[in-house]
């Protein structure tokens, strides 16, 4: 497919008629009926089917178009790029890769504190599951990643630059005056509290579910929720305890609910990853001493 042909036909998929697709790239109706038809007849197979007076794409269609939208990307970046080189600025881009419970209040305070520093650098920050960034960073889809220890992999290079913490996040109320007065509460003073469950097989679900074993103790957990931040909201809206660490804890407002450590602590290290068969790049390095400027705090 030439390009024009490939603009065609992601204007197709998106509008799902000629007319539409005609708007989108400023041609007329009759062009895009005719780039449609020598796009079909260079590639040997239709990619549309009229139903109804609407474009149906064909199965060929659906498989062709996550390609078109990875070349859209690049022409994207492309169009980005040259706009920056037409300022007569340098290109820089730092691309970051981070989980999701890093990605709420640690990111965002690193990034501040980088761009304070470095205006004209461009960031890209995805998040992820931890799986799914170090592959971001084995496919060089990120320059640096931040995620929770443990973790290991021969391609990757893995820096602690901090730690975090379980807590415990409560309404007002809840706990033990003790506790919130000393700022700590054991697992074991928490057994009869109501304690809303996370589903989670990564570190930091494993490191709590380690914690409490060893503790002998079995929460009842009338809710369960997928992300610690959801976990967060509910006990803002007093429906249980919740046990998270001191990153998603950030986002706590102290004004509704109650954040105590645990005691005896259980540390979760936080680590930088970077691909090690590149050199690490200067904005990476130091965004990376910027997450460990937050995570040292105050």
């Amino acid at each position: 497919m030439r390009l024009r042909h490939i603009e065609m036909f992601n204007a197709l998929m998106m509008t799902g008629s000629v007319s539409g697709a005609a708007k989108l790239i400023n041609v007329s109706q009759p062009a895009v009926s005719r780039m449609l038809q020598h796009a079909e007849v260079q590639l040997g197979f239709q990619l549309f089917q009229r139903v109804r007076n609407r474009l149906v794409p064909t199965p060929e269609a659906e498989t062709l178009f996550p390609h078109v939208e990875r070349v859209f990307k690049d022409l994207d970046e492309v169009q980005r790029v040259s706009a920056t080189l037409r300022g007569g600025k340098a290109v820089a881009e730092l691309r970051i890769a981070s989980i999701l419970t890093l990605g709420h209040e640690v990111i965002p305070r690193a990034l501040k504190l980088f761009n304070a520093k470095h205006p004209d650098v461009g960031v890209v920050i995805k998040t992820f599951h931890s799986p799914e960034m170090l592959s971001a960073l084995l496919l060089h889809e990120a320059d640096v990643g931040f995620l929770y220890g443990p973790a290991s992999h021969p391609a990757l290079l893995l820096e602690e630059v901090g730690q975090a913490h379980i807590v415990c996040v409560a309404p007002k109320g809840l706990l033990p005056a003790r506790a919130v007065k000393k700022g700590a509460i054991s697992l074991q003073e928490l057994a009869g509290t109501r304690v809303i469950g996370v589903e989670s097989t990564q570190t930091l679900g494993a490191t709590i579910s380690q914690a409490c074993r060893e503790a002998g103790i079995a929460f009842s957990t009338p809710f369960t929720v997928q992300t610690y931040h959801a976990a967060l909201a509910l006990v803002r809206h007093g429906l249980g305890a919740a046990l998270v660490d001191s990153c998603t804890a950030l986002s706590a407002d102290l004004a509704e609910v109650e954040v105590v450590a645990l005691e005896p602590a259980v540390p979760v290290a936080i680590l930088a990853a970077r691909p090690a068969a590149a050199a690490t790049s200067l904005p990476a390095r130091r965004f990376t001493k910027a997450v460990q400027q937050v995570l040292a705090g105050p």
